[in-house]
């Protein structure tokens, strides 16, 4: 994960784009590029979804989180796994096992 922010860092700053790049930009790219994303979806079985324009979508979105977290200077892998260790306490396995349902409906 280091290798690819050093290197959307290093894209980034060759082209002078870091002006451009700041937190409230980056969110609506990723936003923005999320809904890309969806669009590959849009009238589709998950099935009949174009698996290149996934992957070229995601990287979009992935690259822009990425670059979000980095400019508050957040680590990654961190904030990923103290999310799960939150989830787990509001998704107990004996309520949650096999339900599609938010916590406060559990």
């Amino acid at each position: 994960m280091k290798e690819a922010i050093a290197r959307l860092r290093q894209f980034r700053d060759d082209r002078d784009w870091k002006q451009f790049h700041n937190p409230k930009d980056l969110s609506l790219a990723l936003s923005i590029e999320a809904a890309e994303l969806l669009e590959v979806f849009l009238w589709k079985s998950p099935e009949q979804a174009d698996t290149s324009k996934i992957r070229e979508e995601l990287a979009d979105v992935l690259a822009y989180a990425l670059l979000l977290a980095d400019s508050y200077d957040l680590d990654v892998e961190q904030i990923i796994l103290d999310k799960i260790a939150v989830n787990e306490q509001k998704y107990p396995i004996s309520k949650a096992r096999g339900i599609a349902k938010k916590y406060t409906d559990l």
